[in-house]
């Protein structure tokens, strides 16, 4: 097997990228329809485009997990400031962790969080946060299993 490689995201990548992002919206979409937006038409596009935004971003990291040419997992992570509102202190946010379904189980999902939290710390953020569907139990195992606790718990009342 081709050995893994963790490395900034280049604008090349950002098909596949936008093909993982579109995957997990489609999951969280597919856990609760009410709670998480539809995937919008040309899903991959709109979310390469995004993700394309955040490249140049100062506060912002796009991570990939490549083997050999083929990007097998991204994360995207940030600096976020303060927030009275969440009661919280200035702190690195992992936004989204995504690995292709045929290469997870093999190490790719902690290899990026690991490199997400140490550009966060070489930024100085004190700690990283990050949610996740109550649903998607392999990521919160994966989580609990690379040092994250519990610490607030997300509800939703539609209206």
């Amino acid at each position: 097997m081709t050995e893994l490689t963790i490395r900034p995201a280049l604008r090349s990548d950002l098909p596949a990228l936008g093909r993982l992002g579109a995957s997990l919206m489609r999951l969280h979409h597919g856990f609760d329809a009410d709670r998480f937006m539809a995937p919008p038409e040309d899903v991959e596009a709109g979310y390469a485009w995004f993700l394309g935004t955040q490249l140049a971003a100062e506060d912002a990291v796009v991570l990939v997990a490549a083997r050999g040419e083929a990007v097998v997992g991204y994360v995207y992570a940030g600096l976020e400031p303060m927030s009275w509102k969440e009661l919280r202190e200035a702190a690195g946010f992992v936004h989204d962790v995504v690995v292709d379904e045929a290469a997870r189980g093999g190490g790719v999902g902690e290899a990026l969080l690991t490199a997400a939290a140490a550009w966060l710390a070489e930024r100085g953020a004190p700690r990283v946060l990050l949610v996740t569907a109550e649903q998607n139990e392999g990521a919160r195992r994966l989580f609990l299993r690379v040092g994250y606790r519990v610490t607030m718990v997300e509800m939703t009342r539609e209206l």
